[in-house]
């Protein structure tokens, strides 16, 4: 079984977790357990925030309030994705005794946010009209 699958699995069936490696200090477990929280929390908030450009900006051109609106919510369904990936990725590092995984997912996300900021400075300014 491919190692990706062996991972997706552990997303559904967590307890299989406790057969890899040995058991970390409970701290760290927490820790990941609210690290996994906070990617959650900021997934919940892109959606909300493209469900607020799709209905609040009624005013602004068709394609600029969908393009915006799908934007933040494309990068809140990749959020919350990876929210389960990484903890499982850093449970298994942890039990495993292992460097913890590294992830460009961060930066990509916070350029994504940053330029969908950036129009809705544009429109803004602007006052964009449909």
């Amino acid at each position: 079984m491919s190692e990706f699958v062996r991972g997706l699995r552990l997303w559904f069936a967590p307890q299989r977790i406790r057969e890899e490696g040995d058991t970390p200090d409970y701290r760290f477990s927490l820790a990941n357990e609210r690290t996994f929280l906070a990617w959650i929390r900021t997934a919940l908030a892109l959606v909300g925030g493209g469900f607020a450009v799709d209905q609040f900006l009624p005013d602004l051109r068709w394609g600029v309030r969908v393009g915006m609106a799908l934007a933040l919510l494309g990068a809140g369904a990749l959020c919350a994705l990876r929210a389960v990936n990484h903890w499982v990725r850093c449970e298994r590092a942890m039990r495993r005794d292992e460097d913890l995984p590294v992830s460009r997912f961060p930066a990509l996300l916070g350029l994504a946010v940053g330029l969908v900021a950036v129009a809705m400075v544009v429109v803004v300014l602007f006052g964009w009209r449909g």
